[in-house]
């Protein structure tokens, strides 16, 4: 299967958190990314929010990547029906092997490992090393706590204008696609600087 031209990261839990909305929230945006012919890079796993994604993405016809490091293979249930099946020897690997493949990114509810796979990619954003989207998709607000705090973090000076958060905010999965590609368009004539590889 051809490797779509828009591919989104899609960082998220491995497990299906409290409560049903968002495994429901993972396969509506799975669906709407296969619709609309966009791939998916993720974590490899077949379980949790993780496994809920891929196998939407899969059932609607779309082409899925997944990545996983080798001590993970087990734990997280490696899907071995996706397109593409990558291994890393660690998560350092891992992240960069989702970054190279990604046009644009996404967060849906997780735990720290999301936490810290967002903030990563957000602050290579805020440091001018790419230029791709990041959306946050906060579905039944399970990201409010975290805007509330980049807000303090802006107030308090620790955000200058300079160093925005180029982050996209999504209420729910309908509107992650559609977020996705308006902010393809604007920065589509600004050339992503892309220089992270080189630096590591």
């Amino acid at each position: 299967m051809k490797v779509p031209d828009h591919r989104l990261c899609v960082y998220c839990g491995s497990s299906d958190g409290r409560n049903p909305d968002y495994a429901a929230t993972a396969r509506t945006l799975g669906a709407a990314m296969a619709k609309a012919g966009i791939g998916l890079v993720y974590g490899g796993g077949s379980i949790g929010l993780m496994g809920e994604v891929a196998r939407a993405v899969l059932a609607g016809g779309g082409h899925v990547t997944g990545i996983i490091p080798e001590f993970l293979v087990s734990r997280e249930r490696m899907l071995d029906e996706v397109h593409e099946l990558i291994v890393t020897r660690n998560m350092h690997e891992r992240k960069m092997a989702m970054f190279e493949r990604a046009t644009g990114f996404v967060a849906l509810p997780g735990g720290l490992g999301t936490l810290e796979e967002l903030a990563e990619i957000v602050t290579w954003a805020q440091l001018k090393q790419h230029a791709r989207p990041i959306i946050l998709c906060n579905a039944e607000g399970f990201w409010d706590g975290l805007l509330e705090l980049i807000t303090h973090m802006r107030e308090e000076g620790f955000i200058r204008r300079e160093l925005e958060v180029a982050l996209d905010v999504a209420k729910g999965a309908d509107a992650v696609i559609p977020a996705y590609l308006d902010r393809r368009e604007k920065t589509r004539d600004v050339a992503p600087v892309d220089v992270i590889k080189d630096r590591m």
